[in-house]
């Protein structure tokens, strides 16, 4: 969701301004605004959890339920009501393309199968379609005029149960064994417990050119949007060289930029600058941002910042 004020601040003035012209649309954005508040809340608790088994029903699973549960509605509005109503916009339609990679960066984190600290997850390339979960048996719509999007594919014939019972081939266990049944995350329900890492990979990459594309390189929800890939990169995908590169060039291109910005929008670029300094030193011998892989340091919901926070599966979780 937006994982700072910057991104609420302007989901907010964006409402307010199309609550004349546009009511239905200004009406969803008000409502993914005070979903991603009530939804950075939770991921506050979130953070502050120890290692849990996601196969048992506890009480602290009921908050991760809880935070998959607001990250599907909120991605259902956003595809469904808002996204469909871009053309013509410009803030707004980086805004909103980064809020669809944030939701599934949280799928990515809260309810991947297989979950990203069980595997060493490779660099994935951009995937020719983005793919969408499958909610309540329905794909979510692609809106008004435009193709659905589709819905990510399974495991297939790489899932574990069916590797487990002889592999794609279909070949007989071994003798004096027994098929295992491997137990999927209490959270499908939900939502499919699928690999959302692909999909999120795009989300991301789509956003990151649309806002090179739109914005200066000083703009705030530019910053945003790099911030929050660096973050999923370093974190998700493993590729700490990658994260440090691009909070590296998101720098550059904020001190080449030439367009000028009021003192609101300066103070907010500064603060996103600073967090990506951190982010292009973390992990490096000698830093005092540096961490593990695997320690979790996606940006919080409502702050802006990037504490060091375990992951769900982990220690802690986004």
């Amino acid at each position: 969701m937006a994982s700072s004020d910057v991104d609420q601040k302007f989901l907010g003035q964006f409402a307010k301004n199309l609550d004349n012209n546009q009511p239905i649309l200004a009406a969803f954005l008000f409502r993914i605004l005070g979903l991603s508040v009530n939804l950075s809340k939770q991921l506050v608790k979130a953070r502050k959890l120890r290692k849990l088994d996601l196969t048992r029903d506890t009480k602290s699973l009921r908050l991760y339920h809880h935070i998959i549960w607001l990250s599907r509605e909120g991605l259902r509005m956003l595809e469904e009501w808002v996204l469909p109503e871009m053309s013509g916009y410009t803030e707004l339609r980086v805004l909103a393309f980064k809020l669809r990679a944030s939701f599934y960066h949280i799928f990515v984190l809260f309810h991947n199968d297989p979950r990203t600290n069980q595997i060493s997850v490779p660099t994935y390339s951009r995937p020719p379609g983005i793919a969408s979960p499958q909610m309540n048996g329905h794909a979510t719509g692609g809106g008004k005029g435009k193709t659905p999007v589709r819905d990510p594919p399974g495991l297939g014939s790489r899932s574990p149960e069916r590797m487990m019972n002889g592999g794609p081939v279909g070949g007989s266990l071994p003798p004096g064994l027994t098929p295992v049944s491997i137990p999927k995350p209490t959270g499908s329900f939900l939502l499919p417990a699928i690999d959302y890492i692909p999909t999120a990979s795009a989300c991301f990459a789509e956003a990151a050119r649309l806002a090179d594309r739109l914005l200066p390189g000083s703009h705030p929800l530019r910053l945003s949007v790099k911030l929050e890939y660096c973050a999923f990169l370093y974190d998700c995908l493993k590729d700490l060289e990658g994260a440090r590169r691009l909070a590296k060039l998101s720098i550059a291109d904020v001190y080449n930029a030439e367009e000028g910005m009021d003192d609101e929008m300066f103070e907010d670029a500064a603060e996103l600058v600073h967090t990506l300094g951190r982010m292009m030193k973390r992990g490096l011998p000698g830093s005092s941002s540096s961490s593990t892989p695997g320690t979790r340091s996606t940006p919080v919901m409502g702050t802006g910042t990037i504490p060091a926070t375990p992951s769900p599966g982990m220690e802690n979780p986004i």
